[in-house]
């Protein structure tokens, strides 16, 4: 009864006000450990079965953890210990999964201690052991050329499984890049309505940052309004994966390479009316990441509405989105999407870039590649390019299209990012979309006494 109440709070989080979107710490470690049992029971197994590995072995030290490992411990691990090394059996014929630890103790609830030490003080030797009780026809570790997060198992521990494991299994011994980047890409449902509120909670902090309560025109800087969404996650109990940037489009401005967005820009610019501000945002809660830029517009004191050329320019970003999105089609890998995209998108007179990265466990997470900012012509394989698209992944459709503004005689950039889902019935994002400039100051309607 109580795991249905969690749930329930959780899917009518929108109503709420965004102090209670968030969960206490106790309470969030209970939803985590719920739903990592239900990835172990519901999700491993078929994830399994679809990479043709039967077992599954993770090996990490304290402080040096597979990226991979590091999602499978329970809420109240926050390192590994020691030498922690899971294994996951898969037993197609019994339907069954094991999942133990040769470790001194459980990990959470879910996966068992296998190693008494006072039985067999080698914890090599132990997992050996297990090894050769269940005797699997392919042994899964985690190294990979192509997918860093799939690539956690180091080479000290490496050599010492090779050198402990009998020569038998050697030829067993395989890559299990395609089972570490499903177990890390894929979503279930009900991660899936949390996922609703951490986009809404993204936003709504956006939408204070840029607003009068925190931007006064002329007095307050680009860094300010960074360290504010940065000091809010803090204050409400939450992390973000990276530090937020804000940036600024003006008509005294000349358009400067994609570099700009990342490294070189100004260190602090004054914000003034006119400017199109743009932010790249994003927090990380529940084990979840999200990864947002939108974009705002200081009124000028004769306005009450953005530019007709800005509208437009979102517009314009807004209908890239929709080139890419309505390509995202299962099986296809990113630069087979991106180049879709980009010619659709150029022949309906657009100057898109599109550099669309998984997104999920991790902020720049595992899956298929659609594009980088400097390799508009298609990645190369060891980023993902061979990857596929699979249901049930969460993307963050990040790109932006060039557009020519006479009035102020330049060229300027509409620089978008927002969640998605790619599911059995396709595409949709994860919360909506930014279709509208944020104003600042909000414009009220006056009301007649």
């Amino acid at each position: 009864m109580r795991n249905m109440l969690i749930f329930y709070f959780l899917l009518f989080l929108p109503l709420l006000s965004l102090a209670q979107q968030i969960l206490p710490e106790q309470e969030r470690a209970q939803v985590i450990d719920e739903i990592l049992e239900e990835r172990f029971n519901e999700l491993l197994p078929g994830l399994m079965d679809q990479t043709n590995i039967d077992m599954w072995i993770l090996i990490s030290r304290e402080y040096n953890e597979d990226p991979v490992l590091r999602t499978m411990l329970p809420a109240t691990w926050l390192n590994a210990r020691r030498r922690t090394i899971l294994v996951f059996y898969r037993d197609k014929t019994k339907n069954s999964i094991e999942k133990l630890a040769v470790a001194r103790y459980n990990v959470g609830r879910n996966i068992q201690s296998a190693w008494d030490k006072e039985k067999e003080p080698n914890q090599w030797k132990r997992l050996i052991q297990l090894i050769e009780e269940r005797d699997p026809n392919s042994l899964g570790l985690n190294f990979s050329k192509d997918h860093n997060i799939a690539d956690g198992l180091d080479k000290t521990d490496y050599d010492e499984f090779i050198a402990n494991l009998p020569k038998k299994y050697h030829k067993k011994v395989i890559s299990a890049e395609q089972l570490a980047v499903r177990w890390i890409e894929t979503r279930t449902k009900r991660e899936m309505v949390i996922y609703n509120q951490l986009v809404s909670i993204t936003r709504n902090i956006i939408e204070e940052a840029f607003s009068e309560k925190v931007i006064t025109p002329g007095v307050t800087t680009t860094k300010q309004v960074e360290w504010w969404m940065r000091q809010k996650v803090t204050d409400l109990g939450l992390e973000t994966w990276f530090h937020p940037t804000v940036d600024v489009q003006r008509t005294s401005e000349e358009l400067v390479g994609h570099l700009y967005s990342f490294s070189g820009r100004p260190d602090d610019m004054v914000i003034l009316p006119g400017d199109l501000l743009h932010c790249d945002f994003g927090i990380t809660y529940l084990r979840l990441n999200t990864d947002c830029q939108q974009l705002a517009y200081l009124l000028r004191p004769e306005e009450k509405s953005a530019p007709k050329f800005l509208v437009d320019g979102l517009a314009a970003g807004n209908a890239v989105q929709d080139f890419l999105t309505k390509n995202m089609v299962k099986g296809r890998v990113g630069n087979e999407i991106l180049a879709k995209s980009l010619s659709d998108a150029k022949a309906a007179g657009l100057r898109p870039s599109i550099y669309t990265h998984p997104l999920g466990s991790y902020g720049h997470s595992a899956g298929t590649t659609i594009g980088m900012w400097d390799s508009q012509g298609g990645v190369m394989k060891d980023d993902g390019e061979n990857y596929p698209l699979n249901e049930n992944t969460v993307y963050a459709i990040e790109l932006n299209t060039t557009i020519t503004v006479p009035e102020w005689k330049r060229d300027i950039r509409i620089m978008l990012e927002e969640a998605g889902f790619f599911g059995e019935n396709g595409f949709r994002y994860v919360n909506g979309r930014q279709t509208e400039l944020l104003l600042i100051p909000r414009v009220k309607k006056h009301v007649n006494n």
